[in-house]
């Protein structure tokens, strides 16, 4: 059997007699705008090496609510950039004070992987000292210790916050003390 391209699937669709309307929004070029001037030099760099020289209308706008200390909620398709709005100004307020910390919820664990490997690309390009760190079942004792003292951005998900942080809250003192950012990913 010849398997079918997508455009062969697509038409197949189209003519289904249980698709009772079909509508192809078109395309639209992206809205871009140059880096705020505020991004510290070395995260411009590391963007910079990545292929990143602007960013998207709500990346910035994210990045400038964020810093301006708003609230910000981004519901945008997938793979739209929405990293990037809690990553830059996370980022740019560690740079900015070293004791700065942050709380990053992941509802699985695949997806708290893909995300802390992305940040420790940047994390590396900008060769400045920041510490994220996954805290999930599998990290061992002595990892959890120094996740607990010296962890700038702590990956856990849910369950391990309810679990093992919020319950041995006063051995997360210097996460709760300097907190200056909780993330929620896939808030639904």
């Amino acid at each position: 059997m010849k398997k079918k391209t997508m455009n062969e699937l697509i038409e197949e669709l189209k003519k289904d007699e249980q698709v009772e309307h079909w509508h192809e929004i078109k395309a639209k070029p992206a809205q871009t705008s140059p880096v705020p001037e505020r991004v510290n030099e070395k995260l411009k760099k590391a963007l910079e090496k990545r292929g990143v020289s602007e960013l998207y209308i709500h990346q910035k706008e994210a990045f400038e609510r964020v810093m301006d200390a708003e609230h910000v909620v981004t519901v945008t398709p997938t793979a739209s950039g929405k990293t990037l709005c809690y990553n830059l100004p996370v980022l740019q307020s560690i740079v900015e004070d070293q004791t700065s910390r942050s709380l990053y919820l992941f509802p699985t664990k695949a997806l708290a992987q893909d995300q802390k490997s992305e940040l420790n690309e940047i994390i590396h390009e900008m060769d400045v000292p920041i510490h994220s760190e996954t805290y999930d079942g599998d990290t061992s004792p002595a990892i959890r210790q120094r996740v607990r003292q010296a962890g700038h951005i702590v990956i856990t998900n849910p369950d391990m916050l309810h679990s093992a942080i919020l319950p041995h809250h006063t051995k997360w003192v210097s996460l709760f003390e300097n907190l200056k950012y909780i993330v929620i990913d896939e808030l639904h």
